[in-house]
């Protein structure tokens, strides 16, 4: 029987790219494949005939070989580089679906230990705004695994050394064929390490590392908000039988504090000014978070709410040498506690206070009157 053409076995046009031409072996594969159609021969079938087109027009040298030649390009081992010769389907089938869906469909490309890989740890570290705005080093404490010092990692007891796994013959992985294809998953009795510990290590029962309480000086750059997460490569658990460290995360969580507050990189304050102040104008000083002073000039007539802005007075920025800004909010307090003369003199006040000295409040009154009338 004649080999159908290739683009019409996966159901796409000559002009398709490589991402349409895999995603339409990747429908077809997944629909017929033999797991789940056990012994539907035309379904093995189908899954082959759409694996060996796959083959073809994945590859740009093969896909072209194709398209000028057709089905001859490969007969006979034809086609040169890009030909078949004794191509073995059953290991491109498990390379197909390795990089299609991981390593239960035959992968088997990862480092022996990388299943052995220890652990990744979090720690929490609460700093105050201060800390976060200078940077500091901090020594921390936690309980993590590291590697045994008897054995140095390995396992065995000193002058002994690991076998090769009698499962895997030393792969770390093992194979198992349904028909034509073949699966291949990490080997179960060495976990992938290919090796067999025959004189485990007294001190670590062969796991190469144990249990301890380790200190670590770290460093927290300046400009960190609350939430950054710091990522330390190898400093998590240590991994078994000398296979790679784990990584510590640091979660920073930045304490509120009393006088400002952070949006990004700015800051924002809030400062109160008496009645008269607002109204007369003054200067006040405010706290800056790097511990020094600022002056602001509060202009007469300056209204509950106002914002000053105070350029690179903010946090500084993780990355470079920016600062954001600090941004001051004036507030009018009243007067809760009035003295007969102070009430005397505000008595007097309000007498010759005129409409044009409050606009706000003559204004609001002409839109009452207005709605009142209507």
């Amino acid at each position: 029987m004649a080999k159908r053409d290739y683009y019409e076995v996966l159901g796409v046009n000559k002009s398709a790219s490589a991402d349409q031409i895999k995603s339409a072996y990747r429908k077809l594969a997944v629909k017929y494949h033999p797991d789940k159609n056990k012994g539907d021969k035309g379904a093995e079938e189908r899954f082959k005939e759409a694996s060996e087109a796959y083959h073809v027009l994945s590859n740009s040298e093969r896909k072209q070989n194709y398209d000028n030649f057709g089905h001859a390009a490969f007969e006979n081992g034809g086609g040169g580089r890009g030909g078949f010769g004794n191509f073995d389907f059953s290991n491109h089938f498990s390379d197909i679906f390795e990089d299609f869906f991981g390593e239960g469909f035959g992968g088997g490309r990862r480092s022996r230990r990388s299943n052995n890989r220890g652990s990744d740890l979090r720690y929490d570290l609460t700093i105050t705004l201060e800390e976060a705005f200078s940077g500091k080093k901090q020594d921390i404490k936690f309980s993590t695994s590291e590697k045994c010092d008897t054995c140095s990692g390995t396992g065995s007891k000193p002058g002994h050394q690991a076998g090769t796994c009698s499962m895997c013959g030393g792969h770390g992985q093992v194979r198992s064929s349904q028909g034509f294809f073949t699966v291949q998953q990490t080997c179960p009795q060495c976990a992938g390490a290919g090796e067999e510990i025959t004189h485990p290590c007294s001190s670590c029962n062969g796991q190469g590392k144990k249990q301890a309480s380790k200190r670590l000086s770290v460093t927290i750059p300046k400009g960190v908000d609350d939430g950054t997460r710091i990522r330390l490569s190898g400093k998590g658990e240590a991994g078994s039988r000398g296979a790679s460290s784990g990584d510590l995360y640091l979660f920073i969580n930045v304490h509120s504090h009393d006088l400002f507050k952070r949006s990004d990189e700015n800051l924002f304050f809030e400062c109160p000014v008496s009645i008269a102040d607002a109204a007369l104008g003054t200067s006040i000083e405010i706290p800056t978070i790097d511990g020094g002073k600022a002056k602001i000039k509060i202009p007469s007539g300056t209204q509950s709410g106002k914002q000053f802005r105070l350029r690179g007075k903010g946090m500084p920025y993780m990355r470079g040498n920016d600062f954001g800004d600090l941004y001051v909010q004036v507030n009018t307090e009243v007067p809760i506690f009035l003295n007969k003369k102070q009430k005397e003199l505000l008595e007097k006040f309000r007498e010759i206070e005129n409409e044009k000295s409050n606009p706000s409040i003559q204004k609001f009154f002409q839109k009452a009157k207005s709605f009142w009338k209507n």
